[in-house]
């Protein structure tokens, strides 16, 4: 595709876009220290301008007031990120599927209902009154549980368990090794025994939901855990039993989400963080990575470290936190010198006290 042509496409998509130098052909995209002959590439991050000098690119995606080097074909947009996001999509399109329709090797048991072309690998196992949409397509070792309901163009890697009576809805995306609706860790003591409380509830996905690789969703105990409609997660979460997870959220990495915690809408997760059982995430959150939310955030704050805390003050602390080992030494040489002199006006008031009675 020419780059005239891409940023025709760009300009399709709301990012208005212009060529700047030669009209070439590009095939693909790539970084600015592997892209070669025939690649585009793109700067949105200014720390990383001195790549773009050395990039053998045949192209970049640049803000409009970068500056490229002299022979370096350049398309100009105002969100060079959004214009190369376009650009990946345009030329390299998403993952195709294999096709294998429903794989004789796969075990779909006589009551179960699949909806219109379905696309079922070999050693997938859908158990009995599950009910799966149009489009669905399920790589190898998946497993599917009693009434399930999925709906229309979902996406299973290999070796996804839903358990039974969950529900998926429209176009969610489940990547390998992650686990849908398994029991919540709900015992309760008597003495000093664990008794399994029964986990009766069941797990429900929204439309356009996008699940990482190895997470776990627990059932609720009663009720429902639930994930939101075009909720992201990137891979290894944990979410607990009974947890109500709102539309548009972003979990990063490595998120833990304990019982019964409700998170609002558009609530962004850094990696290695986790949330509190029984606490409520306002709307439009953002939390930095390795945060403990210990208790309530309300709508819109930023926060930060462990626990959560806004993030200016979070930053001021770490800022501290790096010179505590300063601050001890500082603090045991002041002590030091206090005790000698408190020795030095306890002598004095000894001599003040002979004097007196001389």
């Amino acid at each position: 595709m020419k780059l005239s042509e891409l940023s025709v496409e760009l300009s399709k998509r709301g990012f208005p876009a212009q060529v700047d130098g030669e009209d070439i052909d590009v095939r693909a995209v790539n970084t600015l220290d592997s892209a070669g002959a025939g690649e585009l590439s793109f700067l949105s991050n200014k720390k990383y301008v001195s790549a773009l000098s050395k990039t053998k690119a045949a192209a970049v995606i640049v803000a409009e007031d970068m500056q490229v080097r002299k022979g370096l074909s350049a398309i100009r947009c105002a969100d060079p990120y959004a214009g190369v996001t376009v650009a990946i999509v345009v030329l390299h399109g998403y993952r195709k599927h294999p096709k294998w329709g429903v794989s004789g090797k796969a075990a779909v048991h006589v009551t179960a209902s699949l909806g219109e072309s379905p696309n079922i690998a070999e050693f997938v196992s859908i158990a009995a009154d599950a009910k799966i949409g149009k489009n669905v397509t399920m790589y190898p070792g998946c497993y599917v549980g009693e009434r399930v309901k999925m709906g229309d163009d979902c996406v299973l890697f290999p070796n996804v368990v839903v358990y039974d009576d969950c529900v998926l809805g429209d176009r969610v995306t489940v990547h390998a090794g992650t686990v849908i609706g398994q029991d919540g860790l709900g015992y309760a003591p008597v003495g000093e025994k664990w008794i399994k409380i029964p986990q009766v509830g069941r797990t429900i996905i929204g439309d356009d939901v996008e699940l990482g690789a190895n997470c776990a969703v627990d059932r609720a105990t009663l009720g429902e855990t639930s994930i939101g409609d075009g909720t992201k997660f990137g891979n290894v979460m944990v979410i607990g039993h009974g947890a109500k997870i709102g539309p548009d959220c972003m979990f990063v990495g490595l998120v833990g989400v304990a019982g019964s915690a409700k998170i609002g809408r558009h609530v962004t997760i850094g990696g290695h963080s986790a949330v509190n059982g029984h606490i409520t995430v306002g709307d439009n959150v953002s939390a930095g990575g390795m945060t403990g939310l210990m208790q309530n955030v309300r709508d819109g704050e930023k926060v930060f470290g462990i626990p959560a805390v806004p993030v200016e003050k979070a930053l001021r602390n770490a800022a501290t936190a790096v010179d505590l080992g300063d601050y001890a030494k500082r603090i045991k040489q002041l002590e030091r010198e206090l005790a000698k002199l408190r020795d030095q006006l306890n002598r004095q008031g000894e001599v003040d006290s002979t004097s007196d009675q001389e």
